[in-house]
């Protein structure tokens, strides 16, 4: 190995920078909407799981749920911005803060449906009541993070 180069995982960083970039080069096939349900339904399904593990649930699903969706908000982010939006031109830190904002609006809503469906309709399949809501959030969350969060940086106006 040269000097310079480093390991992760085995692999020099060329290698895995090359694979990634794989990757990317395939997608660029598949449209945006697609692959944001891809990395939903990865999301989705990371809360489903830490829902359904965490015990006591029945007692407290909306607290359960809480911490579910935190999980599945750092998967979707991570996957969002290295799969489905191009780069924005934003520090890592400033696309946190929007994905976070957007997040928030869609997540809010995701999570007073689910509370509305779990009290009532769905008390005896709290895991129904998460996909619905789950739904509802995804719309709002593909139109903020495509407006807002990973938005392109505009370049400054100049004067006529």
């Amino acid at each position: 190995m040269r000097s310079g180069e480093s390991v992760q995982g085995g692999l020099p960083a060329a290698v895995q920078e090359y694979e990634q970039d794989w990757l990317r080069r395939r997608l660029v096939f598949v449209p945006r909407p697609l692959r944001f349900l891809a990395v939903g339904g990865c999301g989705l399904i990371t809360d489903l799981s830490v829902f359904t593990a965490i015990p006591f649930h029945p007692e407290h699903p909306l607290i359960v749920r809480l911490v579910s969706l935190a999980c599945a908000t750092v998967v979707t982010w991570r996957l969002n911005r290295a799969l489905t939006f191009n780069a924005s031109g934003r520090r890592q830190h400033d696309e946190a803060l929007r994905y976070a904002s957007v997040t928030a609006v869609a997540q809010g809503t995701s999570f007073a449906i689910f509370t509305m469906l779990v009290l009532s309709v769905f008390a005896w399949l709290p895991q129904a009541a998460l996909v619905c809501g789950a739904a509802a959030g995804a719309v709002i969350a593909y139109t903020g993070h495509s407006l807002i969060a990973f938005a392109p940086v505009k370049p400054p106006r100049t004067a006529p």
